[in-house]
Protein backbone atom coordinates (compact mmCIF):
# COMPACT_ATOMS: atom_id res chain seq x y z
CA UNK A 1 0.00 0.00 0.00
CA UNK A 2 1.63 3.42 -0.89
CA UNK A 3 1.62 6.00 1.87
CA UNK A 4 0.23 9.45 0.85
CA UNK A 5 1.93 12.41 2.40
CA UNK A 6 -0.95 14.68 1.88
CA UNK A 7 -2.39 12.48 5.25
CA UNK A 8 0.84 11.98 6.91
CA UNK A 9 0.51 8.12 6.64
CA UNK A 10 3.34 5.98 8.33
CA UNK A 11 1.79 2.48 8.19
CA UNK A 12 2.55 0.48 11.53
CA UNK A 13 4.16 -2.69 10.27
CA UNK A 14 5.15 -4.56 13.28
CA UNK A 15 2.23 -7.06 14.91
CA UNK A 16 4.07 -7.30 17.88
CA UNK A 17 4.09 -3.56 18.47
CA UNK A 18 0.41 -3.40 17.67
CA UNK A 19 -0.11 -6.06 20.31
CA UNK A 20 1.89 -3.72 22.54
CA UNK A 21 0.30 -0.85 21.87
CA UNK A 22 -3.13 -2.19 22.42
CA UNK A 23 -2.05 -4.31 25.48
CA UNK A 24 -0.47 -0.61 27.25
CA UNK A 25 -4.32 1.04 26.73
CA UNK A 26 -5.46 -1.46 29.35
CA UNK A 27 -8.52 -2.03 27.47
CA UNK A 28 -11.20 -3.69 29.34
CA UNK A 29 -13.41 -6.78 27.71
CA UNK A 30 -16.49 -4.52 27.83
CA UNK A 31 -14.55 -1.25 26.70
CA UNK A 32 -15.61 0.78 23.46
CA UNK A 33 -12.75 1.72 22.21
CA UNK A 34 -12.46 4.43 19.25
CA UNK A 35 -9.32 4.57 16.97
CA UNK A 36 -8.58 7.20 14.63
CA UNK A 37 -6.69 6.60 11.19
CA UNK A 38 -6.88 2.64 11.43
CA UNK A 39 -4.78 1.90 8.16
CA UNK A 40 -3.86 -1.50 7.42
CA UNK A 41 -5.17 -2.39 10.09
CA UNK A 42 -2.37 -3.92 11.89
CA UNK A 43 -3.02 -1.88 15.37
CA UNK A 44 -7.33 -2.55 14.78
CA UNK A 45 -6.84 -6.41 14.57
CA UNK A 46 -4.99 -6.40 18.74
CA UNK A 47 -7.96 -3.92 19.48
CA UNK A 48 -10.57 -6.26 18.20
CA UNK A 49 -9.37 -9.39 20.35
CA UNK A 50 -9.65 -7.13 23.75
CA UNK A 51 -12.77 -4.54 23.61
CA UNK A 52 -16.09 -5.10 23.31
CA UNK A 53 -16.35 -2.73 20.06
CA UNK A 54 -14.26 -0.83 18.03
CA UNK A 55 -15.50 2.35 16.28
CA UNK A 56 -12.75 3.02 13.87
CA UNK A 57 -12.16 6.23 11.52
CA UNK A 58 -10.30 6.55 8.17
CA UNK A 59 -10.05 9.56 5.97
CA UNK A 60 -8.56 7.30 2.99
CA UNK A 61 -11.40 5.62 0.78
CA UNK A 62 -8.82 3.09 -0.82
CA UNK A 63 -8.11 1.93 2.40
CA UNK A 64 -11.22 2.22 4.11
CA UNK A 65 -12.59 -0.10 1.28
CA UNK A 66 -9.64 -2.61 2.23
CA UNK A 67 -10.59 -2.81 5.54
CA UNK A 68 -14.32 -3.36 4.91
CA UNK A 69 -12.74 -6.46 3.43
CA UNK A 70 -10.03 -7.81 5.30
CA UNK A 71 -12.75 -7.62 8.80
CA UNK A 72 -15.72 -8.20 6.84
CA UNK A 73 -16.17 -11.01 10.11
CA UNK A 74 -15.54 -8.42 12.52
CA UNK A 75 -17.98 -6.21 10.78
CA UNK A 76 -20.88 -8.71 10.61
CA UNK A 77 -20.63 -9.45 14.60
CA UNK A 78 -20.79 -6.23 15.49
CA UNK A 79 -17.15 -5.88 16.83
CA UNK A 80 -15.61 -3.18 14.69
CA UNK A 81 -17.82 -0.72 13.08
CA UNK A 82 -15.96 1.49 10.60
CA UNK A 83 -16.48 4.66 9.22
CA UNK A 84 -15.01 7.02 6.63
CA UNK A 85 -14.40 10.19 7.56
CA UNK A 86 -11.62 12.98 8.15
CA UNK A 87 -11.24 13.15 12.27
CA UNK A 88 -10.79 17.30 11.77
CA UNK A 89 -14.75 16.46 11.41
CA UNK A 90 -15.62 14.00 13.40
CA UNK A 91 -18.70 14.61 15.91
CA UNK A 92 -16.83 13.14 19.39
CA UNK A 93 -20.50 13.77 21.20
CA UNK A 94 -21.47 10.72 18.55
CA UNK A 95 -19.08 8.34 20.74
CA UNK A 96 -20.21 6.49 23.36
CA UNK A 97 -19.60 7.56 26.85
CA UNK A 98 -16.33 6.58 28.72
CA UNK A 99 -14.90 5.07 25.11
CA UNK A 100 -10.89 4.90 25.27
CA UNK A 101 -8.73 6.77 22.21
CA UNK A 102 -5.97 4.93 20.58
CA UNK A 103 -4.20 5.89 17.38
CA UNK A 104 -1.02 6.20 15.24
CA UNK A 105 -2.08 9.55 14.71
CA UNK A 106 -0.18 11.49 12.01
CA UNK A 107 2.47 13.83 13.00
CA UNK A 108 1.07 17.06 11.93
CA UNK A 109 -2.23 16.72 13.48
CA UNK A 110 -0.62 15.75 16.44
CA UNK A 111 -1.71 19.53 18.63
CA UNK A 112 -5.09 19.11 16.87
CA UNK A 113 -6.12 15.94 18.11
CA UNK A 114 -4.81 16.30 21.73
CA UNK A 115 -6.49 19.56 22.04
CA UNK A 116 -9.81 18.14 20.05
CA UNK A 117 -10.11 15.34 22.44
CA UNK A 118 -9.01 16.62 25.44
CA UNK A 119 -11.10 20.02 25.81
CA UNK A 120 -14.31 17.44 23.86
CA UNK A 121 -17.45 17.58 26.10
CA UNK A 122 -17.74 13.69 25.32
CA UNK A 123 -14.14 13.39 26.75
CA UNK A 124 -12.16 9.45 26.15
CA UNK A 125 -11.74 7.75 29.90
CA UNK A 126 -8.31 7.08 28.26
CA UNK A 127 -5.85 7.99 25.66
CA UNK A 128 -3.12 5.84 24.19
CA UNK A 129 -0.90 7.29 21.51
CA UNK A 130 1.66 6.46 18.93
CA UNK A 131 3.37 10.04 18.26
CA UNK A 132 6.91 11.40 17.50
CA UNK A 133 9.26 10.53 20.21
CA UNK A 134 10.02 13.90 21.47
CA UNK A 135 6.66 14.75 21.48
CA UNK A 136 5.95 12.18 24.52
CA UNK A 137 9.26 12.94 26.12
CA UNK A 138 7.95 16.77 25.94
CA UNK A 139 4.99 15.72 27.51
CA UNK A 140 5.88 12.65 30.03
CA UNK A 141 9.53 13.13 31.12
CA UNK A 142 10.92 16.77 30.70
CA UNK A 143 11.41 19.14 33.62
CA UNK A 144 10.96 21.85 31.22
CA UNK A 145 7.24 22.30 30.63
CA UNK A 146 5.24 23.59 27.81
CA UNK A 147 1.84 24.65 26.16
CA UNK A 148 1.21 21.02 25.41
CA UNK A 149 2.23 19.11 28.54
CA UNK A 150 0.56 21.42 30.78
CA UNK A 151 -2.20 21.29 28.53
CA UNK A 152 -2.51 17.43 28.77
CA UNK A 153 -1.43 17.22 32.45
CA UNK A 154 -4.71 19.65 33.29
CA UNK A 155 -7.04 16.95 32.20
CA UNK A 156 -5.26 13.70 33.13
CA UNK A 157 -1.63 11.88 34.00
CA UNK A 158 0.26 11.02 31.23
CA UNK A 159 2.97 8.17 31.03
CA UNK A 160 5.54 7.16 28.56
CA UNK A 161 5.25 3.70 27.92
CA UNK A 162 7.80 2.58 25.18
CA UNK A 163 10.06 3.96 22.32
CA UNK A 164 9.44 2.63 18.88
CA UNK A 165 12.26 2.83 16.21
CA UNK A 166 11.39 4.25 12.50
CA UNK A 167 12.31 1.08 11.18
CA UNK A 168 8.66 -0.32 12.38
CA UNK A 169 6.73 1.68 9.99
CA UNK A 170 6.17 1.88 6.39
CA UNK A 171 7.40 4.81 4.94
CA UNK A 172 10.05 5.15 7.78
CA UNK A 173 9.68 8.29 9.55
CA UNK A 174 12.64 10.74 9.86
CA UNK A 175 12.66 9.98 13.73
CA UNK A 176 11.60 7.77 16.45
CA UNK A 177 8.07 7.23 17.78
CA UNK A 178 6.85 6.20 21.40
CA UNK A 179 3.44 5.71 23.06
CA UNK A 180 2.04 7.85 25.12
CA UNK A 181 -0.57 7.07 27.80
CA UNK A 182 -3.14 9.37 29.67
CA UNK A 183 -5.26 7.65 32.33
CA UNK A 184 -7.96 9.66 34.57
CA UNK A 185 -9.31 11.89 32.29
CA UNK A 186 -11.42 14.81 33.25
CA UNK A 187 -12.55 17.96 34.01
CA UNK A 188 -11.92 18.01 38.07
CA UNK A 189 -9.44 20.86 37.22
CA UNK A 190 -11.83 23.39 36.02
CA UNK A 191 -15.36 24.05 38.08
CA UNK A 192 -16.36 26.55 35.38
CA UNK A 193 -15.98 27.28 31.78
CA UNK A 194 -14.75 30.61 32.80
CA UNK A 195 -11.93 28.84 34.62
CA UNK A 196 -11.02 26.87 31.71
CA UNK A 197 -10.76 29.38 29.64
CA UNK A 198 -8.86 31.90 31.72
CA UNK A 199 -6.07 28.64 32.47
CA UNK A 200 -5.52 28.70 28.28
CA UNK A 201 -5.10 32.56 28.73
CA UNK A 202 -2.84 32.46 31.09
CA UNK A 203 -0.66 29.82 29.42
CA UNK A 204 -0.95 31.09 25.68
CA UNK A 205 0.38 34.58 27.58
CA UNK A 206 2.85 33.20 29.68
CA UNK A 207 4.87 31.81 26.87
CA UNK A 208 4.09 34.34 24.70
CA UNK A 209 7.77 35.54 25.12
CA UNK A 210 10.22 33.33 26.39
CA UNK A 211 12.69 34.63 26.66
CA UNK A 212 10.83 37.18 28.89
CA UNK A 213 9.92 36.20 32.99
CA UNK A 214 6.14 35.09 32.59
CA UNK A 215 5.57 37.80 35.69
CA UNK A 216 5.96 40.19 32.66
CA UNK A 217 4.45 38.34 30.38
CA UNK A 218 1.02 37.74 32.35
CA UNK A 219 1.08 41.38 33.72
CA UNK A 220 1.81 42.94 29.88
CA UNK A 221 -1.17 40.50 28.92
CA UNK A 222 -3.47 42.14 31.93
CA UNK A 223 -4.26 38.83 33.11
CA UNK A 224 -2.00 39.60 36.66
CA UNK A 225 -2.14 42.65 38.26
CA UNK A 226 1.11 42.76 39.84
CA UNK A 227 4.23 40.11 40.76
CA UNK A 228 2.62 37.71 42.79
CA UNK A 229 4.28 34.93 45.81
CA UNK A 230 2.73 32.31 43.37
CA UNK A 231 5.72 32.81 40.93
CA UNK A 232 9.76 33.02 41.54
CA UNK A 233 11.10 36.41 40.64
CA UNK A 234 12.98 35.24 38.11
CA UNK A 235 11.21 31.71 36.35
CA UNK A 236 10.16 31.55 32.89
CA UNK A 237 6.88 29.84 31.82
CA UNK A 238 8.71 26.26 31.26
CA UNK A 239 10.01 26.93 34.75
CA UNK A 240 6.11 26.80 36.51
CA UNK A 241 4.69 23.08 36.93
CA UNK A 242 0.96 22.71 36.69
CA UNK A 243 0.35 23.11 40.41
CA UNK A 244 1.20 26.85 39.90
CA UNK A 245 -0.25 27.70 36.89
CA UNK A 246 -3.51 26.57 38.25
CA UNK A 247 -3.56 28.35 41.40
CA UNK A 248 -2.76 31.32 39.24
CA UNK A 249 -6.22 30.64 37.33
CA UNK A 250 -8.55 30.38 40.88
CA UNK A 251 -6.89 33.76 41.65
Amino acid sequence: MQAKKSLGQNFLMHARIAERIALAAGIAPDAVVFEIGPGTGMLTRELVKLAKKVIAVEADQTLFEKLQEEFVQEIAEGRLELMHSDIRAFDTDSLPRGYALVANIPYYLTGEIFRTFLTARNQPSSITFLVQKEVAERIARSKKESILSLSVKAYGTPRYAFTVPRGAFMPAPKVDSAVLTIRGISRSHFLTQASEKRFFALLHAGFAHKRKFVTKNLIEAGLIGSATVLIPEKARAEDLPLSVWLALCKK
